[in-house]
């Protein structure tokens, strides 16, 4: 049973379908698990755990009737949702005060298909406060704490979904991107987080709610802590809804054909104007040696553009936006920024601060539209530029960050002075590619390494692939253990 926090979801279905484990055997490894870590890294902010145990019972009752056969992909699995997305039951605030109370009626679309494969949620983790910001910290839950440091971010906005798959809480949650919102957390807590091509998964019954415009920048899709899991989840979640009109029906391809000899990797190490740090460099420099060695095809590459990365997703979002994100933050009320912001300086305001200077700050690529058109038609030109480059076979390694987890607020300096790292990730999303963040190993501080997997757009077989055989070379996920680590400093309480 040792093993049962540190394997796969798959593995996990296995053993319930053979017989070797129950459902109520792994769901009570993980709440045990759970209820160890949250106090520190609160990544869990509410739970179903009764639920979640009587739907085990059923779980193995279903199998001794039904027989292995007859079992969904999932049966009896745990997972955690992030609390953006309807889970009946459970509470559907996105971190925004006004909507302290609010409560799923329903399934959202993605969390109703992994359900219906058997799996069973534990809960809803935390997020940034309306999903827009990179470090997972609101008014009506709090700030989430990383599981291999907690004086770092967990990331945003899925870092309560990353944080407790990273503690071993979870074999995989769902989350959404933005702007690297799957990937940056998944990067920071050190499991593997897939961010789909754009238009494959559905983000329907989230909040805030996509607009037609947005919804294939917004991409919803798995964190786990293994590679196998990517997969199985991505098939599970794909496909049209009828609710979300940027979804389409795609091919998946398998990824089990996919061949590294003779693969183009595009080996990007920095965007050109943001300086990456050693230990990532030298993680990345290890792929590429790793993936050369299996007969991939290298190529060192530059391209102009990535300079202007922040830039030009900062102008797609802009131009995708059907609300105000001072609407958003007040629920159809607009919050008025300045106002705030000087009530926040005093501890008088029920918002975090990178919300409030999102909000100051939205209005203004409007004022510059033949600017943001600029920026818009520079990222349609390098999707081209890249998606030609990488071809059918081929991939691009990139950082997902310029560091390691920061520490707890660190990037709202990083932003004050324009300073933008987590745009290595959004670029991907106005791009539209398929781009799986991959762990690789812990620095000399006990922290997670990784680096992003690209592929083009319907290409997400490609990065899965790569991100699996990465996992055989590397380890893929590792148990928190440092000494300033969540997991450590609750187990040597409890």
């Amino acid at each position: 049973m040792d093993d049962l926090l540190a394997i796969s979801g798959c593995e996990i279905a296995r053993r319930i379908r053979s017989g070797k484990l129950s459902s109520r055997q792994a769901v009570e490894a993980h709440i045990v698990r759970i209820q160890c870590v949250n106090p520190v890294i609160n990544a869990l902010v509410a739970d179903r755990f009764d639920e979640a145990r009587r739907e085990a019972d059923q779980a193995d009752r279903a199998r001794e009737t039904l027989g292995p056969d007859a079992l969904p992909l999932f049966h009896g699995v745990p997972f955690t949702v992030k609390e953006c997305f309807e889970l009946e039951g459970m509470p559907n605030t996105a971190g925004i005060a006004k909507r302290r109370h609010a409560k799923s009626t329903r399934d959202a679309t993605v969390v109703a298909r992994v359900r219906k494969q058997g799996a069973i949620p534990l809960g809803v983790t935390n997020t940034s406060e309306a999903c827009l910001w990179m470090e997972s910290v609101n008014p009506v839950y709090g700030r989430t704490n990383n599981p291999y440091d907690s004086e770092r971010i967990a990331g945003g906005s899925s870092g309560g979904e990353a944080a407790i798959v990273g503690a071993g809480g979870s074999p995989f949650g769902v989350g959404s991107d933005i702007g690297g919102s799957i990937r940056g957390p998944a990067f920071f807590n050190g499991v593997f987080g897939h961010k789909p091509s754009g238009g494959l998964v559905p983000g329907s019954g989230q909040v805030p709610p996509c607009g037609p415009a947005a919804s294939r920048i917004l991409t919803t899709g798995p964190i786990a802590r293994r590679a196998e899991d990517l997969m199985p989840l991505l098939r599970i979640m794909a496909g049209p809804d009828g609710a979300d009109v940027g979804c389409e029906s795609l091919v998946i391809k398998d990824a089990n054909e996919v061949d590294l000899k003779g693969m183009t990797v595009l080996h990007v190490v920095d965007s050109g104007r943001i300086a990456v740090s050693d230990d990532l460099r030298g993680a990345q420099e290890r792929v590429v040696e790793a993936l050369a060695a299996r007969g991939a095809r290298i190529e060192h590459a530059k391209f102009e553009a990535l300079k202007l990365q922040f830039e030009i997703w900062s102008a797609a979002l802009a131009a995708s936006q059907d609300e105000s994100f001072a609407s958003l933050l007040g629920e159809g009320d607009p919050v008025r920024p300045v106002p705030e912001l000087l009530k926040w300086l005093v501890g008088r305001s029920q918002h975090t601060i990178m919300p409030l200077l999102t909000a100051l700050t939205d209005p203004i690529p409007a004022l510059f539209p033949k600017q943001r058109e600029r920026l818009i038609a520079k990222g349609r030109a390098l999707r081209a530029e890249l998606s030609a480059r990488m071809g059918p076979r081929g991939i691009m390694l990139y950082p997902t960050y310029s560091t390691p987890a920061p520490k707890h607020n660190a990037a709202v300096f990083d932003a004050l002075r324009l300073h933008f790292p987590f745009a290595h990730q959004g670029i991907m999303n106005v791009l539209e590619f398929p781009s799986t963040a991959v762990p690789l190993g812990l620095n000399a501080q006990g922290l997670p390494l990784g680096c992003q997997v690209i592929a083009d757009h319907g290409n997400d077989h490609l990065t899965i692939k790569v991100a699996m055989e990465l996992e055989k070379i590397f380890g893929g996920w590792a148990s928190p253990s440092s000494p300033r680590s969540a997991a450590t400093s609750v187990s040597s309480r409890a």
